[in-house]
């Protein structure tokens, strides 16, 4: 069977609902052979498929400076209440009455995609309540946004973390399907005022973190905030 019989096979079988895992099965194929392929349907449907929700944190611009001047929402926060976190969520159509819908929790003053919720799908109906549960951890507070300023948020965030030292967290690369394609460079300058930031959470290696910036952003050329033992 060529590639492209299997990415036809692949296709079908995801259009009818089946998992990454149960695709596997039934073509008696590793993982990694296929998830390849579930990729690039995904990439398909999400260029073809109708944006239904894309929403930010109000807080995504702080310590940020943007080129351009896009007419992107933008409402800043406090200094004090300042974290360096975001949001983005974004749904798009995925057959009758049906949704598909990723999210993103974003430093973007270092470490880039901490966490991604995977492409999950659900009735219309049911979208509101997931919308608002993943938006909680952010005090609830989240405007709509143009899908361009989700992808110069979540690309940008990946590449400039990644110029750091820093890999995003393992869903990006399923959850980001729904917001390609992408077209660097980002618009945003990340870095708190320009320069990395890092302040520590509760699962990160906060020691390892800043000996990795020690070595890329050099010394005296990053900040951070964190409890060293």
């Amino acid at each position: 069977m060529n590639n492209d019989e299997l990415l036809a096979q692949v296709r079908e079988l995801r259009a009818s609902g089946r998992s990454p895992k149960q695709i596997a099965r039934v073509l008696g194929l590793p993982p990694a052979k296929v998830n390849p392929l579930i990729r690039v349907v995904a990439a398909e449907r999400a260029r073809s498929d109708k944006l239904i929700a894309c929403y930010v944190t109000t807080e995504w611009s702080t310590g940020l400076t943007v080129d351009g001047e896009p007419d992107w929402p933008a409402l800043g926060a406090p200094e004090t209440d300042a974290s360096g976190l975001a949001g983005v969520f974004v749904a798009r159509a995925a057959g009758h009455n049906r949704v598909s819908a990723v999210g993103f929790l974003i430093d973007v003053w270092c470490l880039g995609v901490k966490d991604a919720w995977p492409p999950k799908e659900m009735t219309a109906s049911r979208l509101p309540e997931y919308t608002d549960r993943f938006f909680r951890s952010f005090s609830g507070r989240f405007v709509p946004a143009p899908a361009e300023l989700a992808r110069h948020l979540v690309f940008g965030a990946v590449d400039y973390a990644r110029s750091l030292g820093f890999e995003p967290h393992s869903d990006f690369a399923a959850a980001s399907e729904l917001l390609r394609p992408w077209a660097p460079p980002s618009a945003i300058t990340f870095g708190k005022d320009g320069k990395p930031f890092f302040i520590s959470g509760p699962r990160d290696n906060a020691q390892k973190i800043i000996n990795t910036l020690e070595r890329t952003a050099g010394s005296g050329k990053y900040d951070y905030l964190a409890a060293i033992s």
